[in-house]
């Protein structure tokens, strides 16, 4: 035992610890050696920093954002005379009439496009502010660079484009932007190539005609949710028996609070006098069958009874349904007008969608007249869709898609019409003659035409067989739903498809906007030199790009 116990085991020597194969180092300290610890074992986190990538969306009065990837975003903000006060500002516990001042409508706008009262150094604020606000109490990230996708109307300015990339570049260290097209968005939304998307915003309405997502033509027109708002505003004025507006002051008898929420919750528009018989089911949603009677009895007819707070004093005013739906009328489609006197910029809503699908190519309006979309806050309003749908309707049925008209082309037609029975009768009998003269040597010829068509249609026949090709829908009017631009542009950059125009944060901070080029100033082939990773976009061998462009956000 007791040798035994003298004896040293093994496993419990102090130099066994050591690695006999390392050298004794005079005057070194003892260290951990490295460890090289797999990717693989590495925290979610990371990989989650490097693959995030954050959708915006930036409207006149919003701004959406959220993660690529979710069908919705995380958040949805606002700008408004309450998110600009300052400290020591009670004009809110002063009067309930007293936070009716300024300007009414242009205090709940983020930006406009004319910009010659635009401050582009509040909008910058402004825009932080917001962006600040989604990131830390929505989103829940961290100050670290993220890329982003910026979802925008191709007619912003390039001043206001500049304000807005100069923020994202400078206080959030954004390394890249991805600048993608609102109506293109819609229509990747909707899961369809081309599209007519008809933007009802709240500035003015676009309609953009999208083909193989290509923008082929925009037209606008003033009627908007703006425009809207004024003529609510002025019924209601004219309902209440106190109301007096301060011009000096800016103070409104209404708040545009209260006028918007009865703009949201009252508005409807009334059914167009024409009704299409040949409407098929894919047009519109469909509907429950119901009795007439009953259809008849569940139309808006009487009065609303509707309690006003911000007037002073606070009155109760009522409302007919009739005269919603002419404020309704009168802001998009002003039916008393005559068409000679409403200028290019002021078109009603059904007139500008027939003018831009009357200037379109044939067989891109033949697609896009059976795909339109309608996008945007006014286009929730209960029955302006299918308004809109039957006007459009009605003026093809009556006019066609001839661009000039009036009695001395109906005269024309009408002798064309003429003309053509006349032809086609003397064309008849003259066959007629022809088939009775000669009908040994038209059977030849009726024998030698229809094998060849046979063989022909044998061909085409295998031809199909091996490659179905599904025909495209395409000669009728049809309205179609969409997810919204922010949902299609989050799967836009979920599959890692590169956007319209790309910009890199050390680019922008050496070259600004003035070194954008055109788009057929950029070299095809460097920009087909790059590969998709699992961490998105990656550049070629060739390093950042001499050659970049804003798309046409830059040829405005």
């Amino acid at each position: 035992m007791s040798s035994a116990a003298g004896t040293t085991l093994a496993h419990r020597s102090i130099a066994n610890i050591r690695s006999t194969s390392q050298a004794p180092s005079s005057g070194s300290t003892p260290h951990t050696p490295p460890r090289t610890i797999p990717s693989s074992f590495g925290s979610p986190s990371t990989i989650r920093a490097d693959d995030d990538f954050i959708i915006l969306e930036l409207g006149s009065r919003f701004i959406r954002a959220g993660f690529a990837g979710d069908s919705q975003p995380k958040a949805c903000l606002t700008c408004g005379p309450e998110q600009q006060r300052r400290v020591g500002d009670f004009r809110t516990w002063l009067g309930p009439n007293s936070g009716n001042s300024g300007k009414w409508a242009s205090d709940y706008e983020i930006w406009r496009y004319d910009l010659r009262d635009v401050d582009l150094g509040l909008f910058q604020d402004k825009l932080g502010r917001l962006l600040r606000d989604a990131f830390t109490r929505f989103l829940l990230i961290d100050s670290r660079p993220r890329r982003i996708g910026l979802v925008l109307d191709s007619a912003v300015p390039v001043p206001l484009l500049s304000a807005l990339l100069d923020t994202l570049f400078t206080n959030f260290q954004t390394p890249i932007v991805s600048l993608m097209s609102t109506p293109t968005m819609v229509a990747v939304g909707a899961g369809i190539r081309s599209a007519l998307v008809v933007d009802m915003g709240w500035n003015e309405t676009v309609v953009t005609s999208i083909y193989e997502y290509r923008e082929v033509k925009s037209t606008r027109t003033v009627r908007g949710g703006k425009n809207l708002n004024e003529e609510l505003y002025k019924l209601l004025h004219g309902l209440i028996p106190t109301a007096e507006d301060d011009e000096e002051s800016g103070i409104k008898a209404v708040s545009f609070e209260e006028c918007e929420e009865i703009s949201c919750r009252l508005l409807w528009c009334r059914p167009s006098a024409f009704k299409s018989s040949q409407r098929q089911s894919t047009q519109l949603d469909t509907v429950e069958e119901q009795d007439e009677y009953e259809a008849e009895s569940r139309q808006p007819s009487g009065i609303a009874e509707v309690p006003l707070r911000s007037t002073n004093p606070p009155s109760t005013i009522h409302i007919p349904f009739n005269k919603l739906a002419d404020t309704c009328d009168d802001a998009f489609f002003d039916p008393l007008a005559a068409r000679s006197t409403f200028d290019d910029h002021e078109l009603p809503l059904h007139l500008l969608v027939y003018h831009h699908l009357l200037q379109l190519p044939l067989d891109v309006r033949a697609v896009c007249m059976s795909r339109i979309v309608f996008t945007g806050g006014c286009s929730n309003i209960l029955g302006i869709k299918e308004r809109v749908m039957d006007e459009v309707t009605s003026i093809v049925a009556q006019r066609g898609w001839e661009p000039v008209f009036g009695k001395g082309v109906e005269q024309l037609r009408s002798n064309q019409r003429f003309q053509r029975q006349g032809s086609l009768q003397r064309s008849s009998i003259s066959s007629v003659a022809t088939s009775e003269s000669g009908g040994d040597e038209s059977d030849g010829i009726r024998s030698e035409t229809g094998t060849t068509e046979s063989q022909e249609d044998a061909i085409e026949a295998k031809i199909a067989r091996n490659r179905p090709v599904q025909p495209q829908f395409q000669g009728q009017l049809r309205a179609i739903h969409s997810l919204g631009p922010w949902a299609g542009a989050s799967l836009l950059c979920q599959l890692k498809i590169p956007a319209m125009a790309i910009v890199d944060r050390e680019l922008w901070l050496q070259q600004g906007a003035n070194g954008a080029s055109r788009p057929s100033e950029v070299d095809v082939k460097t920009q087909q030199r790059q590969s998709m990773g699992a961490s998105g976009l990656i550049r070629g061998s060739g390093g950042h790009h001499t050659n970049w462009t804003l798309g046409i956000w830059g040829t405005l």
